[in-house]
């Protein structure tokens, strides 16, 4: 009889029919350690709870503490009250919007850049400007930037503007950057409600003494006082001077431009 091997006989198996070993098992392999348990799920945060709305005498002292013993006389008409003052800080504050467009400090040379080709807007956030230009001779432009604050939509009220005429303060900075005798002028109109009949008005166009490094910043500033009643916007403008060269225009930049309000001493 012809001998059949198992497939699962190791080596030549046994016979069909013929008496079996019994199979070795292997031995029993140490069971696997139990997987870690889960951390333990974080403990949410209490969310926050909302600040307190503060009262009057809470945001009257808040604002006394900024301002000094200058505010301590202040009288509020009725419609205007010390919250107000505090969420809106009309006093003491940049009312100029985008003040430093081009994102440039001024404890730093003007970063050296050459002639461009790109408009004003696509090198920084000019929102708030009015920007337009103007031609001069011997391939020279003025940009012209300008803004005009509502001092009442900005928090102020009449009878501030009217009886204590705060000092109104401008500053601005802009580079030396020898393009030409003057690179740079400054205009400021404070008008009253119509927008059109001037109050009070500066005007300087400082022209270069060549003096020290080129490309440094250079500081125009002006305070109005005692400009009488009535004023209701602040007009600003400047202009800068370009060049054009065959790369492009080579510009004259300004930053750090700002209009404040301040409690007359």
């Amino acid at each position: 009889m012809e001998a059949v091997r198992s497939r699962d006989a190791p080596g030549g198996g046994t016979e069909s029919g013929g008496p079996q070993s019994p199979q070795e098992l292997p031995p029993l392999l140490p069971s696997p350690p139990p997987p870690p348990s889960p951390p333990s799920p974080a403990i949410p945060e209490p969310p926050e709870l909302p600040q307190p709305e503060p009262t009057e005498a809470n945001a009257r002292q808040l604002l006394l503490d900024e301002w000094g013993p200058l505010g301590e006389s202040l009288l509020l008409p009725p419609r205007v009250t010390w919250k107000l003052l505090l969420l809106r800080r009309p006093l003491y504050r940049n009312l100029l919007r985008s003040p430093n467009p081009e994102g440039i400090n001024i404890y730093q040379p003007a970063p050296p850049t050459g002639p461009t080709r790109q408009p004003l807007e696509a090198l920084g956030n000019f929102r708030g400007w009015h920007i337009g230009s103007e031609e001069l001779q011997h391939n020279l432009s003025w940009t012209v930037k300008q803004q005009c604050v509502n001092l009442l939509a900005e928090g102020l009220w009449e009878e501030l503007l009217d009886d204590e005429q705060p000092d109104v303060t401008v500053m601005d900075w802009y580079e030396d950057s020898r393009l030409d005798a003057c690179v740079y002028e400054l205009h400021v109109w404070l008008l009253a409600a119509d927008r059109r009949t001037i109050i009070a008005q500066h005007h300087v166009a400082p022209r270069s003494s060549a003096r020290g490094p080129p490309g440094r910043w250079l500081q125009v500033s002006h305070v109005f006082r005692q400009y009488g009643p009535g004023v209701r916007f602040i007009h600003f403008l400047h202009k800068t001077k370009n060049r054009l060269e065959p790369g492009g225009l080579r510009r004259t930049r300004v930053t750090d431009s700002s209009v404040s309000v301040q409690l007359r001493e």
